[in-house]
């Protein structure tokens, strides 16, 4: 069966709301949930009035907003419940109303790097949907994610993927770590009931596998060759696990891949670390077994030694709120609370 065709096999219980069923982590080092509760609140206090976070210099608010409140949604909490509900209510609400007519979630005018807040977006709030009690928030949500779904196909190049901005706008250029932040929105608004056509699935899973070299890393984009990329080649293994692609040759072959490149937790040579591991966590979170334990604690080490005084985490020019975000995520994966990273 086709990648294409896995994820379709969602859209059979599309009727119903998709909440996973918490896996109930082990007991944690009480140092780790010690670093995890000052993350939360560190995070919890730089949410503006408006609702939203940004990144250094303001840049960024849809993509930063969104990844704070998965943040929030991996400790537990929705909009309706839980000690952070205010905050999720407040993100959900800075988003849906930065919805314009046309599905794009964001303001291309403040933000040069607009699909990468459109498609955090889509999975943040497609994660809201499916355990929305508030009949009027349901609505709008459904309203604000069918269109941002359309809004993405639209933006789709010729190749499959996406750029940094839509396929008209950026002249129909594409790189993977927008392809896969896109393919993974999409894959939460189908598990939340939202309609998402098979074509744009099938385009973009054609596109990762035209720019896989053949050691197995994932390349920049359509039109550049030479080396692979382990962030996003983690980032696409991540979709793909999410679609039910387990056990096939090519996964097999970008899992070898990643272990080779990824395997020293103690390096960041190649860049990019947090964004790496956000996605490549998932993945041997997904793994399970003495494979995610091992890897498990050498995360939950690096990342515990590295948080701030204030309990934040500011390794990386994107800025704080990104880092304390990407972190707090990783180190909650196994509450299971959310159905996109659950086993």
């Amino acid at each position: 069966m086709r990648l294409g065709q896995l994820v379709v096999l969602s859209i059979v219980t599309a009727s119903v709301v998709l909440v996973g069923v918490p896996v109930k982590a082990g007991k944690r080092d009480p140092k780790v949930q010690r670093t995890i509760t000052r993350g939360l609140e560190w995070l919890a206090g730089q949410q503006s009035r408006m609702g939203h976070w940004t990144a250094n210099d303001g840049q960024y608010p849809t993509a930063m907003t969104a990844l704070a409140g998965m943040a929030f949604l991996a400790e537990g909490s929705t909009t309706t419940q839980g000690k952070y509900a205010p905050n999720v209510r407040r993100a959900v609400d800075y988003l849906t109303a930065r919805s314009r007519p046309n599905g794009l979630i964001g303001d291309p005018g403040r933000d040069d790097r607009y699909t990468y807040g459109h498609g955090f977006a889509m999975l943040f709030l497609s994660q809201v949907l499916g355990e929305e009690e508030d009949a009027d928030r349901r609505e709008r949500l459904v309203k604000v994610l069918t269109r941002a779904v359309v809004f993405t196909g639209e933006a789709q190049t010729k190749a499959g993927g996406w750029g940094y901005v839509s396929a008209k706008d950026g002249s129909n250029f594409d790189e993977g770590s927008t392809t896969i932040t896109q393919v993974q929105g999409l894959r939460g608004c189908r598990n939340a009931g939202i309609p998402v056509p098979n074509e744009i699935i099938d385009r973009a899973v054609k596109y990762i596998h035209s720019c896989t070299g053949p050691d197995g890393g994932v390349y920049y984009s359509s039109t550049s060759r030479g080396s692979g990329r382990p962030a996003i080649t983690a980032a696409a293994l991540a979709c793909l696990f999410n679609a039910g692609e387990y056990n096939s040759d090519y996964v097999k072959k970008l899992l070898g891949y990643c272990n080779k490149h990824l395997s020293n937790l103690n390096g960041n040579s190649m860049g990019h670390w947090h964004y790496t591991h956000y996605y490549y966590s998932q993945v041997l979170y997904r793994e399970g077994g003495k494979t995610w334990e091992n890897y498990r604690n050498q995360i939950e080490s690096r990342i515990v030694s590295e948080a701030g005084p204030n309990g934040s985490w500011t390794q990386n020019y994107i800025g704080a709120v990104y880092n304390t975000a990407i972190n707090l995520t990783i180190l909650q994966l196994e509450n299971g609370t959310l159905p996109i990273y659950q086993r």
